[in-house]
C-alpha cells in the first residue's frame, strides 16, 4: 500500500472531461513519486477507451467499465500496469507475470502484456469456474501467454500464486511479478474511474453513493483509496453473491476464511478475499469508520437473474450478472440516501450468454474483442492444484 498520496481537489475540466483526461489529472495524486510526464504518457497509451456514465433509471447511474480491449473493468489496471512496467523496468531479463483469475483478470492481463518484449504471462484459472468466453480470452493468444487450467477453485489459484511469490527460489528463477490486485500498480489506477464518475456528477459534497460488485475486494479498495484521497462520496456498498465473507465481516468484525461457492456471478466467487487485509489497514487508526463508510449486502442467484430480466423489461438496459448483483442492491431501500447512486458495471453482458440471454429473451451481440477470441485456437495446460505442478508447467 502507498504510505502517502496527494490530495484530490475539484478537477479543472468539471463534468466534461474524458476518462483519459480525468486519469491524467488524478494520477499524480495517487503516484506522487513518479514523473508526471511518464504518468501522462502511460495514461494516454493505456486508457484510450471511454468509460460512460449512463443514467438507467432516475438517480441510478451505471458506470460502464467494459469498453476496453477485453470488455471488463480489469483492462484499466492491467493496461496501465503493463505500460508503466514496460516504461520503467529495463528488459535485462524475461519477467514472468503470474496472475490468478476468477474470470476477467486473466484475460485483461494476458491482453495487456501480449507480445510485450521482456515479459511473459502465466495465468492460473479454475478449470470449471469461468465462462467459456472468459477462458478463450486467455487461451487463444499464444506467444508469451501461458494458461494453466487448475483443478480447483479460484481460492486454490490465489493460494498457489501467493505460495509462488513466497518461494524465494521460484521468485528468482522466473523473475516473478504479480498482476493481481496485490500489486498496487494494478490496483491504484482503478481509483481513476471512481474519480471520473464523481467528476461527471459534480464535485460537490456529499458526492455519489457507489455500489460495487465484490469478490476479492480490490475494486472496493480502489474506491476507498479515492475517497481517502479526497474524492467526495456519500458512501460505498459492497454487493456480494452467496460468497458473503465481507458481509459477515462487517456484521461481526471477524473474518473467517471459507471455501468459495459457485454462483452465476462467477468472478465474485471468492471465499477468502485478499484485499480485506488492505481495507482493514486503511482503517487501522479508526476501525469504526469502516462501518460508517461501507455497507455490504449479499444477493442470491435468483435475485440476480430476476434483476437482469426486470431492468431490461423496464428500461431496455442489459446487465451482466455481476453488475446485476450491484444493481439489485442499489434499488433496495438502504436508508433513503438522496445522493445519486453509481453502480459499477464490471463486464460486458455478452461474456455470460448462458445467464443473460434467457433472462432478456434474445441474443447479445458479441463486441469485437470477444468475437476475435471465439475464432482462435485454444492452448492451455491442465494442472493439479499443487505448487510443484505449477513450477513444472512454467519451466
Amino acid at each position: 500500500m502507498p504510505t502517502h498520496m496527494g490530495a484530490l481537489r475539484a478537477p479543472p475540466a468539471g463534468g466534461t472531461a474524458s476518462f483519459a483526461d480525468t486519469a491524467r489529472w488524478a494520477a499524480p495524486a495517487f503516484m506522487p513519486d513518479l514523473n508526471p510526464s511518464v504518468l501522462t504518457d502511460v495514461v494516454s497509451e493505456a486508457l484510450d477507451f471511454p468509460v460512460p456514465l449512463v443514467e438507467v433509471e432516475a438517480g441510478i447511474h451505471v458506470l460502464e467499465l467494459f469498453h476496453g480491449p477485453t470488455h471488463a473493468f480489469k483492462d484499466v489496471g492491467a493496461r496501465f500496469m503493463a505500460r508503466l512496467m514496460g516504461t520503467l523496468l529495463p528488459s535485462d531479463r524475461v519477467r514472468t507475470v503470474l496472475v490468478a483469475t476468477s474470470g476477467d483478470t486473466g484475460g485483461a492481463v494476458a491482453s495487456a502484456f501480449h507480445k510485450l518484449p521482456g515479459y511473459r504471462v502465466v495465468v492460473l484459472y479454475p478449470r470449471d469456474g469461468i465462462s467459456d468466453r472468459q477462458r478463450r480470452q486467455m487461451t487463444t493468444l499464444g506467444h508469451n501467454v501461458l494458461a494453466l487450467a487448475i483443478d480447483g477453485t479460484f481460492d486454490d489459484c490465489q493460494r498457489l500464486a501467493k505460495a509462488a511469490f513466497l518461494d524465494a527460489e521460484m521468485r528468482e528463477r522466473f523473475a516473478l511479478t504479480s498482476a493481481n490486485s496485490i500489486n498496487v500498480g494494478r490496483l491504484l489506477p482503478q481509483a481513476f474511474y471512481y474519480v471520473h464518475a464523481a467528476s461527471l456528477l459534480g464535485w460537490d459534497q456529499p458526492g455519489p453513493r457507489f455500489v460495487v460488485p465484490c469478490g476479492n475486494l480490490g475494486n472496493l479498495c480502489a474506491g476507498l483509496l479515492a475517497h481517502r484521497a479526497g474524492m467526495p462520496s456519500a458512501g460505498f456498498v459492497g454487493a456480494t453473491n452467496r460468497n458473503r465473507a465481507f458481509v459477515d465481516f462487517l456484521e461481526t468484525g471477524e473474518h473467517v476464511s471459507r471455501p468459495s461457492v459457485p454462483t452465476s456471478s462467477n468472478a465474485m466467487d471468492v471465499g477468502d478475499p485478499s484485499n480485506l487485509e488492505r481495507i482493514r489497514w486503511l482503517y487501522r487508526e479508526d476501525p469504526a469508520r469502516l462501518g460508517r463508510d461501507v455497507q455490504a449486502v449479499a444477493v442470491s442467484d435468483n435475485e440476480t437473474a430476476r434483476t437482469i430480466r426486470e431492468v431490461h423489461e423496464r428500461t431496455g438496459y442489459v446487465l451482466d450478472p455481476h453488475s446485476a448483483v450491484a444493481y439489485r442492491v442499489a434499488t433496495r431501500d438502504e436508508g433513503g440516501s438522496a445522493a445519486p447512486t453509481v453502480v459499477l458495471a464490471t463486464a460486458h453482458p455478452a461474456k455470460f450468454p448462458e445467464i443473460v440471454e434467457p433472462a432478456v429473451g434474445h441474443e447479445i451481440p458479441l463486441p469485437s474483442g470477444l468475437a476475435r477470441a471465439m475464432h482462435g485456437k485454444e492452448h492451455f495446460i491442465p494442472v493439479a492444484a499443487e505448487l510443484g505442478d505449477i513450477e513444472a508447467a512454467i519451466s
